[in-house]
């Protein structure tokens, strides 16, 4: 394995910079950097010129119109993403159903939908987790019962992330309430604008509308809309990141909070050199170091037809664990400057408060979701100790 960069790493590093230079709108950037709030319009308008660059979709096959790159190629694309404060495509488009549409779909679905979401013509959030069915999704309990060439959809979806926003939702529904829990799933591609959707907020405690439950009352879906088989939803959902489950060592976001943290600590004239902050600092960036060789190394074993197996929850678990580490220095460098005001919160836009360190503590609470989401730190070490070290 190769961890320093060849003449063509560094030949496409530049080129990507370039593309940066150019198209990167320097105001949405800052928003980034600053763990402030960008609006759909700037993500859209982002996800536009990747596309036009043919770099949207670094995880769909070419045909459908992905870059044709391996792993490591797109762990290096994302790395010089995050590091110049690039914003985020929309990941349940590119990430989450397009895989699946390009999978499971009918020719139908490809052309209908894959288009879309590479000009970010319509865009999706993930009805999975239900009231009572979170870690144990499989026990959902939203039906859609057949009737003539529709299904009835009747029940709910929570911490239902941009629904607010989106205007399509692919749900985890039951269309066989006898079979066992993983069985009887179907997986459903939803407008929103469907009669009988209702969308109302969950606000995190901070009064930011992060999540969103929705309702579905006797809303009628075209069967059409199933993708893959009836019944079969569960497979789509296992099989939907493929791949991607690789690509969860936030290496990428850590690398960018960890030059947030040496840029604030140069920038601050009052900050005391403390040598035991520091000793903290070069700990994590240590840690980070080891983080990224070990996703690299997985990344390099794969593309060169390795199989994985649990490995990549090590990943997931000390990348989560690591955002939260670095978030926590921030807070501590940041002060009572770092307290979680919103910029509308605002009386006085001249304060002392700086878009350096502004939101630090929004973004330090926010991220404690990070060992939660995709797999809460439990579920990742009892992984680890049954099929990574055989306990």
């Amino acid at each position: 394995m190769q961890l320093s960069l060849n003449d063509e790493d560094l030949a496409f590093e530049q080129e990507v910079r370039s593309f940066l230079e150019k198209n990167l709108d320097a105001a949405v950037a800052r928003r980034v950097e600053c763990s402030l709030p960008v609006s759909k319009v700037d993500q859209d308008t982002w996800t536009r010129r990747l596309a036009e660059r043919g770099w949207a979709a670094p995880n769909w096959p070419v045909a459908y119109g992905g870059t044709g790159w391996n792993l490591r190629r797109r762990h290096q694309f994302e790395v010089l993403l995050r590091a110049h404060h690039a914003p985020e495509t929309q990941g349940f488009g590119f990430n989450m159903v397009g895989p699946a549409i390009i999978k499971y779909g009918t020719e139908a679905q490809k052309a209908y939908y894959l288009p879309k979401i590479l000009s970010a013509e319509i865009s999706w959030c993930q009805g999975y987790s239900e009231p009572e069915a979170g870690s144990d999704l499989a026990g959902l309990r939203t039906r859609a019962e057949i009737e003539g060439d529709h299904y009835l959809v009747n029940g709910s979806k929570i911490w239902t992330s941009r629904a607010e926003e989106a205007d399509h939702i692919f749900v985890l529904v039951r269309t066989d309430p006898d079979a066992k829990k993983q069985r009887g799933i179907s997986f459903l591609l939803l407008p929103m604008d469907l009669p009988g959707i209702e969308v109302k907020p969950l606000y995190a405690f901070n009064g930011k509308r992060l999540w969103n439950q929705v309702f579905f009352d006797n809303v009628r879906v075209p069967r059409e809309n199933r993708l893959g088989a009836e019944n079969e939803g569960w497979t789509v959902a296992k099989n939907i990141l493929g791949d991607e489950r690789l690509m969860v060592s936030r290496v990428a976001e850590n690398k960018r909070i960890l030059g947030r943290l040496k840029q604030l600590l140069e920038s601050q004239e009052n900050v005391v050199q403390d040598p035991a902050f520091l000793k903290r600092l070069a700990e994590l960036e240590i840690r980070l170091t080891g983080l990224e060789v070990m996703a690299v190394r997985l990344l390099a074993h794969f593309d060169t037809g390795g199989k994985v197996g649990a490995e990549p929850s090590m990943l997931k678990l000390q990348g989560s664990q690591l955002v939260q580490a670095q978030d926590q220095l921030l807070f501590e460098l940041a002060g009572f400057y770092g307290l979680p005001l919103d910029q509308h919160s605002r009386q006085d836009q001249t304060a002392v408060l700086n878009d350096d360190i502004d939101m630090i503590g929004s973004a330090l609470f926010h991220h404690r979701g990070y060992t939660i989401a995709g797999g809460a730190t439990e579920i990742q070490r009892n992984i680890i100790a049954q099929q990574v070290l055989k306990l």
